[in-house]
């Protein structure tokens, strides 16, 4: 089937937002989920669901909603649910990671929050639109209210629901400054967000992060060029894997040399003909096969050597 390509903003316009339930996705939520639709697609909506997953109705709500926006699981034509490929690799019998004790996994699932079908559009204009130096709840809320005011979709949301979802995307990359009342979430290990002098306030970390494996960026690299650019075309430069909109220097937040340097290394260890960068005035990826087979590849090499 062959791939429609859409602008960025009409993905936007598709995409959806609050579903969380104000809850950040804790330890063993993935899994869980995963196992519960493996057993009865339509576990979700079964009366004794509460009792099946053994957590409250609204953690229901949200272990269905963070499984989808990871997407390990995906609606099937019948109204239920169903894994998705990533799904089934990551988390299956003899998968990849099936207890997500790595956070090379973690990095490839933060990658999926930025995929299409955008299940939390905040996510993406958090990370795509907040330039400040530091912010707080309201004010990272108030940047993503304002960056969605340009989409029909969400141009009548009110500014108290982006609010909630600024507050989840705080606690879900930020340690807790109250580690009593917050369930960790694996997501903070990541140390995308850290909090400044000020408890209040958080920062984005834009450094290097040493913790992201070379194979798994390169495959958020042709994830990337698989969903969002358009379909022929064999020849990307770092620049627009650095800054585009849901780029992956966007989404690790990473500066450009530390993109390249990542591709070298992980292009060095899946050696595959006709896949090189250039350097030039522009240092370009060049690639011949299909960008989806290359992520693929990219992630089948990482977890073979794990």
């Amino acid at each position: 089937m062959e791939h429609v390509y859409l602008s960025v903003d009409e993905h936007i316009n598709q995409g959806l937002m609050g579903r969380h339930e104000t809850f950040t996705p804790r330890y063993g939520w993935l899994k869980k989920g995963y196992d519960a639709v493996l057993k009865d697609p339509n576990v979700f909506k079964a009366e004794d669901a509460i009792e099946r997953l053994g957590v409250g109705k609204n953690m229901v709500s949200s272990i269905r909603y963070w499984c989808q926006a990871f997407k390990l699981i995906k609606s099937n034509n019948n109204g239920g649910y169903e894994p998705t490929v990533l799904g089934d690799k990551l988390l299956g019998k003899s998968g990849w990671d099936e207890y997500l004790e790595d956070e090379a996994s973690l990095w490839l699932l933060h990658w999926q929050l930025f995929l299409p079908r955008l299940e939390g559009v905040s996510w993406s204009l958090a990370f795509n639109k907040c330039n400040l130096l530091s912010f707080d709840i309201k004010q990272l809320g108030r940047v993503i209210a304002k960056a969605a005011q340009k989409y029909h979709h969400f141009s009548t949301v009110s500014e108290k629901s982006f609010e909630r979802d600024a507050s989840c995307i705080i606690r879900m990359y930020c340690d807790s400054a109250d580690k009593v009342t917050e369930i960790d979430c694996p997501f903070t290990q990541l140390g995308l967000m850290r909090r400044t002098d000020d408890q209040n306030y958080v920062s984005f970390n834009t450094a290097e992060k040493t913790t992201i494996p070379p194979l798994i960026f390169a495959g958020a690299c042709f994830s990337y060029i698989a969903n969002y650019v358009s379909s022929g075309q064999k020849t990307i430069s770092l620049n627009r894997l650095t800054y585009d909109f849901n780029s992956p220097g966007v989404v690790f937040k990473l500066p450009e040399s530390t993109v390249g340097n990542y591709l070298s290394q992980a292009l060095d260890e899946l050696n595959i003909d006709g896949v090189m960068i250039t350097e030039s005035l522009n240092s370009q990826l060049h690639f011949t096969g299909e960008a989806e087979d290359l992520y693929w590849r990219s992630l089948n090499a990482y977890y073979k050597e794990q």
